[in-house]
């Protein structure tokens, strides 16, 4: 069984403020605004992060009048840990397996 993690899902959700969004956002549906209150990021910073999140499919938008709401899709997280959960699973399973030199 050969199983590949998403690395650019990866990438994404390495950056310590994109983690951080990812965490807060696990919790509630928050706006910019709580976002930049919860993380200290300047708006301009947490925008361009966001933005990042949304591309990745990470994170939806859901318009409030003058506000945009974000909300994470835990399909994505998911899907990554299933893939992680294979990754562990092939280690146990081949875990005596050795290649001779």
């Amino acid at each position: 069984m050969m199983t590949s993690v998403d690395t650019d899902l990866i990438r994404v959700l390495s950056d310590p403020l994109r983690l951080r969004i990812v965490t807060l956002l696990a919790r509630e549906t928050l706006c910019t605004t709580h976002l930049v209150e919860e993380t200290g990021a300047k708006q301009t910073n947490l925008s361009n992060h966001l933005k990042v999140l949304r591309e990745a499919g990470v994170v939806e938008t859901e318009p409030c009048g003058r506000y945009t709401y974000y909300r994470l899709k835990p399909d994505v997280i998911e899907t990554l840990a299933g893939q992680f959960a294979d990754l562990a699973a092939a280690a146990r399973a081949n875990a005596e397996s050795k290649r001779p030199c």
